[in-house]
Parts: C-alpha cells; structure tokens; sequence
C-alpha cells in the first residue's frame, strides 16, 4: 500500500522512507538527544542528510554515543581516532566543532540551564505547526532560525548557522514541517 509522504524524501530508499516516517518531525525534548542531533546537523555542512544518515550509527560509535561527558573529555589522540575513522565524517573542524560543543553542553548544565529547555523556549515549549502544500513553500531558513543560530554561535556553538538551525528545528519537531499530504502530517499536528 503506497503512503504519501514528503516530497524530499526518496521511495525507494527504505533507509531514507523510515528516518522520514519514523524520526523527522518528531518532538524530541531529551536534551543529549537534541545535542547529538544538532552536531549530526552540522557534520551535515556541505553533504547530503542521506550520507549522514548512512553513516549515523558509525558517528554514534566513534563519539562514545554522543555521551557530552566523553566526549568533552577527549584529547589529541581521540581526535587522530576520529580523523582516521573511515565510517565517519572525518572533518578536523567539525570533529572539533562536536568536542567542543560537548564542553558547551556541560557549562549550560553545570550553570542550572537545560539544553531541552533552552531550545525549546525558543517556540514556546511547543511545535510550531506550518501548513505547507508542497516543498517548494518550505523556507531553508526563517527569522527564528536565525535568531537561535545567532544565539548558539554567541555561546561558542559551531556548524550552527540559520540552514542548519532550521533543518534541525524540522528534525526535532520544533516545527512542523511536513506537507499537510504527508501521512505523518496529522500524526505530528497531534502532538502540537
């Protein structure tokens, strides 16, 4: 049976068919899970979403599980282990970006700051919801995402700007972003 789903999203990659169904556009509130999204987003830079998606489990494994506590801890030698890591994005900066994004993420929590709430204060606590009929009205970047960019790079954040802010802002379910066709549309209007 054939589901109508967005138009981004390739029907014969099943990989891609299930990130799409499954994950995008989900509320995620858990704040090492928003962490490891946002760097996934920013490894993103400059690739497609589907290498990131192929490669995903193999950048998990590499970051010790996107733990912030590991992975602020790691030194030179973990740093030649990711760049000689032929399963990941082997990237110095955004390697870097990630090591040090994790530090960021221990401070706001040390200091009493939540990353969840933090990023969720930003929209309300709840999703926006958009009624777009096709891809072609969804913005690459709005004025929000350009504020939250603004603010993440001002607190040391990287690979953070409005594009990637945004797309990770449709990722987590901060807004709606599916077609109002798409069979996950109303699923996700739901949980608004």
């Amino acid at each position: 049976m054939s589901v109508s789903r967005c138009d981004w999203v390739p029907e014969t990659d099943a990989l891609y068919c299930a990130y799409h169904d499954d994950e995008w556009g989900m509320p995620e509130y858990d704040s090492r899970a928003l962490w490891e999204k946002l760097v996934l987003d920013g490894m993103q830079a400059g690739l497609s979403w589907i290498t990131i998606l192929r490669k995903r489990d193999n950048i998990r494994a590499a970051f010790d599980g996107f733990d912030p506590v590991k992975v602020a801890a790691y030194d030179d030698a973990d740093m030649e282990r990711l760049l000689n890591d032929a399963g990941i994005i082997r990237s110095r900066l955004k390697c870097k970006a990630a090591i040090d994004g994790a530090k960021l993420f221990l401070e706001m929590q040390e200091s009493g700051e939540d990353f969840s709430t933090y990023l969720w204060d930003f929209v309300g606590g709840k999703p926006i919801q958009n009624t777009w009929a096709s891809d072609g009205d969804v913005p690459a970047k709005t004025e929000l995402s350009e504020t939250i960019a603004k603010d993440l790079k001002k607190r040391g954040f990287k690979f953070c700007g409005p594009v990637i802010v945004y797309a990770f802002m449709q990722a987590v379910g901060m807004v709606n972003d599916h077609t109002i066709n798409c069979h996950c549309y109303e699923r996700i209007r739901a949980m608004g």
